[in-house]
């Protein structure tokens, strides 16, 4: 007979903030970044889920992720969340930012949604900027519907490059010297006054301080603002100094 032992519940993982994140199936590079930010920090728990997604970006196949939100947020643990991002920037233009929030709610409990659209948005809002260098991976198309959005938040973009690139398997892998290379040439602009590097599958974290200290403004991507949005959402700090001045 197997013998029966009594036991203790131990708080959850997350007691101090259950952060969930909806990736997109063709994303290699969010959810890397977002726990070589986070580390180990004790309470703070990251947990990922995936929504289909077309191995070529556009806004047909960008607006069909719609209808799989809420299935993709109902794979997180079934428990109350402070915070779920979803992670796809020219995906929130085309959706709209208050239908993200609908769909995902509609799939698992959570006190707060956000993006790295409507993240932008608040971090040039906390920075006071007006008029940013955009640099995407996008096609045409697609980069200027975000811009769209942008101008409407009343953010423009009056300095904008693209390395347009439909592949989301070839989005990953455009190099850190390309990065720089695109950013510092856009942001010397005297137009501009931040640069905002657009896509969560694009590696941006290391190469922000480096494109920073060449052109001397504030340099922003889409998974550094997503994860101070979240951050913030969720009531936790953290120290995203090393990723450049800007936050």
């Amino acid at each position: 007979m197997a013998q029966a032992f009594d036991y203790a519940l131990a708080p959850s993982l997350g007691h101090r903030a259950m952060l969930g994140l909806i990736l997109l199936a063709a994303d290699e590079t969010l959810e890397h970044e977002i726990r070589s930010v986070l580390g180990v920090q004790d309470g703070v728990a990251p947990h990922c889920s995936r929504v289909p997604s077309a191995p070529d970006v556009s806004r047909e196949s960008l607006a069909m992720m719609e209808s799989q939100l809420p299935a993709a947020a109902a794979l997180l643990p079934d428990t109350d969340f402070d915070v779920i991002g979803y992670g796809c920037t020219s995906g929130t233009s085309v959706i709209g930012a208050a239908k993200v929030v609908k769909m995902v709610q509609s799939g698992r409990r959570t006190a707060a949604v956000t993006d790295p659209l409507t993240a932008l948005i608040a971090a040039c809002n906390h920075l006071n900027l007006h008029n940013i260098a955009l640099l995407t991976p996008y096609v045409i198309e697609v980069s200027q519907g975000l811009r769209d959005v942008l101008a409407d938040a009343g953010v423009a973009t009056p300095v904008y490059g693209s390395f347009n690139e439909a592949e989301e398997a070839r989005v990953t892998r455009i190099d850190a010297s390309s990065l720089i290379h695109a950013a510092t040439t856009l942001g010397q602009s005297p137009d501009v006054d931040a640069v905002f590097l657009s896509c969560t599958n694009l590696r941006t974290l290391d190469v922000l301080p480096l494109i920073a200290a060449q052109i001397g403004k504030p340099v922003l991507s889409s998974n550094q603002v997503l994860i101070w949005q979240m951050a913030r959402l969720a009531g936790i700090r953290l120290d995203l100094a090393r990723f450049g001045p800007a936050l």
